[in-house]
């Protein structure tokens, strides 16, 4: 038998105070720094990584630092795979091809990646320990919703867009494919899902996924691709969350202004589902080849009274057509002009074309009257840019560069 030891006073106070300290120290991680040597395959590894795009000179990227840190450990305890969250950084300074690659307009920058995949969204919620866990925790939420009886499907809230999946197996590479999309563009759509013995009856042909447009009256679509095709999956979810017209709001409208395009937007009371579908219908039928050259917006006129304004409309006045360049904004006219062929996708042409400023400045152009008419030089003021103001904020980021105007 060995024989007892017995520590001194200050020497067992030492010890416990040693064990206390280990005990409750809490866990500390050091941030990722990304460079392009390993950036694709810290990104690509990650279930979640958050990543702040920084300069050390910004005032705003230095008070970011410890509170990011701060809540990197704060989500380290409860996500401790060391993959299955990453809180990353990036110096774009010394890392301009980075910067670049991403489109970094301002810092610092918070962008949210899923095994690689940059989300259209990036984080612009407050900056504090607390708001940047429970985003990374939401993030990792289930983001498919389980059905345990197809009488479910008939209480869905028909104002959103669903999507649900009919699967024999959870564990199957089909739920996979549909889950890993589900995380991608669960804030644009409404996901559920059903296994076994409740999907059956939907089944008839194997696995199948539909979606339920917003509404009652319009039909259900399916999916007629492989359902194992992430590429496929993804394109024709995408193409049924994203809508080709989409919905303005003081929510969305930063994120919007940030992509840089113009606006064409139709300004319509709430309960006006008319108007609002007539205008769905000529920009698909007109300005689909315009996708990638201006947003297609519709906007709530008692919400947006102040845009209104800045175009001498009211409510009153609604529905009503205007563009926004982030410089002027611009009338469209009488509204059932719209049904005119061609008529609404002369309105985005002139914008591009610059002939919509140069008749604000100058009056009507010349070669749109008639012959032998007097053209008059008719200075005008156009109504300043209104949305423009919904943009990232001097005073929450440093922008690098101003927006070329139309």
């Amino acid at each position: 038998m060995h024989p007892a030891v017995f520590l001194s006073l200050p020497d067992l106070r030492c010890s416990l105070l040693l064990l206390v300290t280990w005990v409750f120290t809490p866990v500390t991680t050091e941030i990722t720094s990304l460079d392009t040597e390993n950036i694709d395959d810290i990104l690509n590894n990650a279930d979640v990584a958050l990543v702040n795009f920084y300069a050390d000179w910004c005032r705003f990227s230095q008070m970011l630092h410890p509170i990011f840190e701060e809540a990197s450990n704060v989500i380290k305890e409860e996500y401790p795979n060391e993959n299955q969250v990453v809180f990353a950084r990036v110096d774009c300074d010394q890392h301009s091809d980075i910067a670049q690659r991403y489109r970094i307009s301002k810092y610092p920058t918070l962008k949210l990646f899923r095994n690689g995949m940059m989300m259209k969204r990036e984080y612009r919620g407050q900056r504090s320990v607390k708001a940047l866990a429970d985003y990374i925790r939401q993030q990792k939420s289930d983001p498919v919703q389980e059905l345990h009886d197809l009488a479910e499907v008939t209480t869905l809230d028909r104002s959103k867009r669903n999507i649900i999946g009919y699967f024999e197996q959870k564990d199957s590479e089909n739920y996979r494919v549909f889950e890993r999309v589900a995380n991608i563009l669960h804030d644009d759509c409404a996901f559920l899902s059903a296994f076994g013995a409740v999907s059956k009856p939907e089944r008839y042909s194997g696995d199948n996924i539909i979606y339920k447009p917003p509404g009652h009256s319009a039909p259900d679509m399916v999916y007629l691709g492989s359902m194992t095709n992430f590429d496929g999956t993804y394109n024709w979810i995408q193409d049924k969350c994203v809508p080709l017209v989409r919905e303005i709001t003081f929510e969305n409208g930063e994120e919007l202004t940030e992509e840089g395009l113009p606006f064409l937007i139709l300004f319509h009371m709430k309960e006006d589902t008319e108007s609002l579908e007539i205008f769905q219908n000529e920009v698909a039928r007109q300005l689909i080849s315009e996708k990638g050259t201006i947003n297609f917006l519709h906007a709530d006129c008692d919400k947006f009274r102040h845009p209104l304004l800045h175009i001498q409309k009211t409510p009153a006045d609604c529905p009503v057509i205007a563009i926004d360049s982030f410089r002027h904004m611009y009338v469209f006219g009488d509204f059932r002009d719209v049904l005119i062929p061609g008529k609404l996708k002369q309105f985005v042409f002139d914008l591009h074309s610059g002939k919509l400023h140069r008749e604000f400045h100058h009056g009507p152009d010349p070669t749109d009257t008639a012959p032998g008419q007097q053209v008059q030089d008719v200075a005008s003021s156009p109504p300043e840019s209104s949305f423009q103001k919904l943009a990232p904020s001097e005073y929450r980021y440093t922008l690098l560069r101003d927006r070329d105007e139309l």
